[in-house]
């Protein structure tokens, strides 16, 4: 079996709280650390949250580094407004015996990636970019080391969900995301074209709860709690479940399909900040920089997700 080794930058965030448990209750990946970002709360809030949901699972041994409190040269924003005051609020989640690391996500994505073998590491970011841009400036030399970047960030036919542009990871440090996408290393986007098609009904959810252990119990929790927002906002029959199609590709990225492409990031247009200009039908000559993914098999994805949560606590 190969056995992926990554390291999972993020903002929890419910959504991101269960592409954690997946990522935990899969064998071919080895979960090297948390770092954590200021994103859906604040980064003080968004690391205790990890150290929680390592809590839950019993995974205390991986640890947790708190990272970059702000976007690079924006005002912060935050979505207390669909995940609540904590970030993953709806569980009862344990108080960890754990605490965050010392050291910074930042030093610790350089110190851990200059470490192990160059082309060894895969960088799975569920928030917004901050801590993987300030690494690649402060140490240039890790970017040929990486395996890949997979990113829950950015949207083409879907346009925006924090403003009508732009998807909220990118918008909310878009300097870091043009970063990023300039250094011309292995990236696969999963953007909301993938995560608008992934859709939490009624009787997913229902299956989700079907199964045994607090994890599970936990993830419906925190999905009954968050999709009170999106429902109301779409009208759809479920919420959409982002983060989790990042860890759902690297498992089984047959369910995925999508193309190379060029993405360029607007950074300095007031209107259109944040938002990701997809060349899907290579109109320029930009260089191709990233797979952009814009189908998935939702169904069978569902029943990736239920097959990983089942074998947690």
């Amino acid at each position: 079996m190969d056995v992926q080794k990554i390291i999972i930058d993020t903002d929890p965030g419910q959504d991101d709280a269960i592409a954690i448990m997946m990522a935990l209750a899969s064998p071919d990946l080895e979960v090297l650390g948390l770092s954590t970002v200021a994103g859906n709360v604040p980064v003080s809030q968004t690391a205790t949250n990890a150290c929680k949901i390592l809590e839950l699972a019993e995974r205390p041994d991986i640890p947790v580094h708190a990272g970059c409190a702000t976007p690079l040269r924006r005002t912060p924003i935050t979505a207390e407004h669909v995940h609540g005051r904590t970030g993953m609020d709806g569980p009862d989640l344990p108080q960890p015996a754990r605490p965050p690391q010392a050291g910074h996500a930042v030093d610790f994505l350089i110190d851990t990636i200059r470490a192990h073998p160059a082309g060894s590491i895969t960088v799975v970011t569920l928030g917004p970019m901050t801590n993987l841009a300030v690494a690649l400036i402060k140490a240039p030399d890790i970017a040929p080391r990486i395996r890949q970047v997979v990113s829950m960030g950015g949207a083409y036919s879907e346009c925006g969900n924090i403003t009508p542009n732009a998807e909220f990871n990118i918008f909310a440090d878009p300097d870091a995301a043009d970063i990023v996408l300039r250094r011309q290393i292995p990236l696969t986007l999963v953007p909301l074209d993938i995560t608008h098609q992934f859709l939490i009904s009624a009787s997913r959810l229902a299956s989700l709860r079907a199964l045994p252990g607090r994890c599970a119990q936990a993830a419906v929790s925190m999905l009954g709690f968050s999709e009170r927002f999106d429902l109301e906002k779409y009208g759809w029959d479920g919420a959409p479940l982002h983060d989790p199609c990042t860890i759902g590709w690297l498992l089984a990225p047959d369910l995925f399909a999508g193309r190379m492409v060029n993405v360029s990031v607007e950074v300095d247009s007031p209107l259109m900040q944040g938002a990701t200009a997809v060349d899907w039908w290579q109109v320029t000559d930009r260089p191709h920089n990233a797979l952009f993914l814009r189908e998935v098999d939702s169904a069978a994805l569902w029943k990736v997700v239920l097959a990983r949560l089942s074998r947690l606590p």
